[in-house]
């Protein structure tokens, strides 16, 4: 079974990691730096997400979910699972992890942090997301909270790191007003677009240079 080359990929991730530049270009705007971002007032709220990569079928696999269709900024939208800080979360960690298992159910007491990505900041939402990389040798029985996930999408490594899931379509961007031509991952018929399209193309090009998967 080809598994993720975990040494490898904690390396990269304690060192510069690629951030955002090179995908947000393909959009043709910029999302307000992170450090400006913490400086608005009021601050930001707090969130994070936990990319969970896992084996399944022979080959690592990576959990998105698809939030039901509700008058807010994010109905629809596939995200990886995560949600706000609360006061009682020792760390963003904790909170990456407490989500995971508040939207999908799995238990998460066998997952391993490999590292951060880079933050992205939500300008509609006022959310400044921190994304977890983990990774769990076996993870589940999935039981996904209704409010919270339509459903689940159980997507291949392989698959998220293949040329042609990249698209292009028209999407109105609230923050802008108007609707431009945005690039987003097509993930088994689903439009990943957004702030989960960063993390996917950040995670995209820290694994660019593995021509295998192998541990």
């Amino acid at each position: 079974m080809n598994t993720l080359p975990l040494e490898r990929l904690r390396h990269r991730l304690r060192g510069t990691l690629p951030g955002h530049d090179r995908f947000l270009e393909l959009s043709g705007y910029k999302r307000p730096d992170i450090e400006r971002a913490r400086q608005l007032d009021p601050p930001p709220r707090e969130s994070a997400v936990l990319a969970l990569l896992y084996p399944k079928n022979d080959e690592l696999h990576c959990v998105l979910m698809v939030r039901p269709t509700y008058d807010g900024v994010h109905s629809g939208q596939v995200s990886f699972p995560g949600g706000k800080r609360e006061p009682a979360d020792t760390s963003l960690a904790h909170t990456a992890l407490r989500e995971f298992t508040e939207e999908t159910g799995a238990d998460t007491s066998g997952v391993e942090l490999l590292g951060e990505l880079t933050p992205v900041y939500i300008p509609p939402s006022r959310m400044l997301v921190t994304p977890f990389l983990g990774y769990a040798a076996h993870i589940g029985p999935w039981q996904p909270d209704p409010k919270e996930v339509e459903r689940l999408l159980e997507a291949p490594l392989a698959l998220l790191l293949r040329n042609d899931i990249l698209q292009r379509r028209e999407q109105y961007i609230a923050i802008m007003g108007r609707s431009v031509e945005i690039p987003y991952f097509d993930v088994f018929g689903e439009v990943v677009w957004g702030a989960t399209a960063l993390m996917i193309a950040e995670l995209r090009e820290l694994l660019a240079d593995d021509t295998q998967l192998d541990h």
